[in-house]
């Protein structure tokens, strides 16, 4: 599981995480002449060669960026560090964004409040097109298991997206505009994954993101998918699988280098995560991943996540009227 393989994937636990699993000091963003750039503040007893190397980012570029440096650069000094969207680098992006809070019982509170609202209690099939997934309890009670669009139906979900530190995530798809799209493909979804035998989402088998614009007439443009993970999920538990560097494959591995959700298999190259209730995940579009099903049973292989897609291209809102997308109509009987 090394997380140092990971392409374009940020994990963020309270803190900024980089990929070695390490806080990055992090102050935020700087935008200059249509770049982005990282504000980092160097450790204590951290050389300079240890920051290019994690960024791989070159003695030349460094010094171009960060011209009145001198090196040895000293502790507690503030350098700019380029972001390059879809880099070739060996090491992860990461993400410039100040600490992501934990999430508390209020946030917890907030979810069971969205699955009484009337589009549940009524179960209806749809919402803006996209269906929704029932199952049941360990008691037989009805409960939702993903449903989509729910900041739509909640104001403290509704403020989460315009958070200024989940908008700063829009940077990584520079120069192209990217925007949370709240009201575009499936908005902010949440999943509630659980072994049990009424459950009807266990796992998720592979797939990418990116070719649903395909299904919409347009091209595939960039963009990334956010998780906000509402569990503590070790990997031992099955959970988010990610096979590095996919995000750079062909048009034709993109379609067609795996059975789209039908494939569950284990493959050689993926890595998992060992994720804390309250960590924040980021992906390219384009990268083949999974949801693998727990090993365990009832309430410790459960798993609630959310996730929004943050997009560029046209804008394309969907409403009541929108029609079910040919690839939700074929999920909803593979998921399980």
């Amino acid at each position: 599981m090394n997380s140092k393989k990971l392409l374009l994937f940020v994990l963020l636990s309270v803190g900024i995480l980089s990929a070695f699993g390490s806080p990055i000091d992090s102050l935020g963003l700087k935008k200059d002449n249509n770049k982005t750039y990282i504000v980092y503040k160097v450790e204590n007893k951290q050389p300079l060669y240890s920051i290019l190397k994690h960024f791989n980012l070159s003695l030349t570029e460094f010094k171009q960026i960060n011209p009145e440096v001198n090196i040895p650069i000293n502790a507690g000094e503030i350098i700019f560090i380029p972001i390059h969207y879809l880099d070739e680098a060996t090491n992860a992006l990461i993400a410039p964004v100040k600490p992501v809070e934990k999430v508390n019982v209020k946030k917890q509170e907030e979810i069971k409040v969205i699955e009484k609202i009337e589009i549940v209690k009524e179960k209806k099939e749809k919402v803006n097109g996209i269906p929704l997934k029932f199952g049941k309890d360990d008691k037989g009670n009805t409960t939702i298991q993903r449903l989509c669009f729910s900041s739509l139906h909640s104001d403290p979900l509704k403020q989460l997206l315009a958070d200024q530190r989940l908008q700063a995530l829009t940077a990584f798809l520079h120069p192209y505009e990217g925007r949370i799209a709240e009201n575009e493909k499936d908005g902010l979804v949440i999943n509630n994954y659980i072994n049990t035998p009424n459950s009807t989402f266990t796992q998720m088998g592979w797939h990418t993101d990116s070719p649903r614009d395909l299904f919409m007439g347009q091209k595939i443009m960039p963009m990334l998918n956010v998780g906000i993970h509402l569990d503590t999920c070790a990997f031992d538990n099955g959970g988010l699988r990610v096979i590095p560097g996919t995000h750079t494959q062909g048009m034709f591995k993109l379609l067609f280098g795996k059975k789209y959700f039908l494939d569950n298999n284990d493959d050689p190259r993926e890595v998992g995560f060992n994720i804390n209730a309250g960590d924040l995940s980021v992906h390219d579009g384009r990268l083949w991943h999974r949801v693998k099903q727990s090993p365990n049973f009832g309430e410790a292989s459960r798993r609630r996540v959310m996730y929004v897609p943050i997009v560029t291209g046209k804008y394309k809102p969907k409403d009541e009227n929108s029609k079910t997308p040919f690839y939700h109509r074929f999920t909803g009987k593979v998921h399980h």
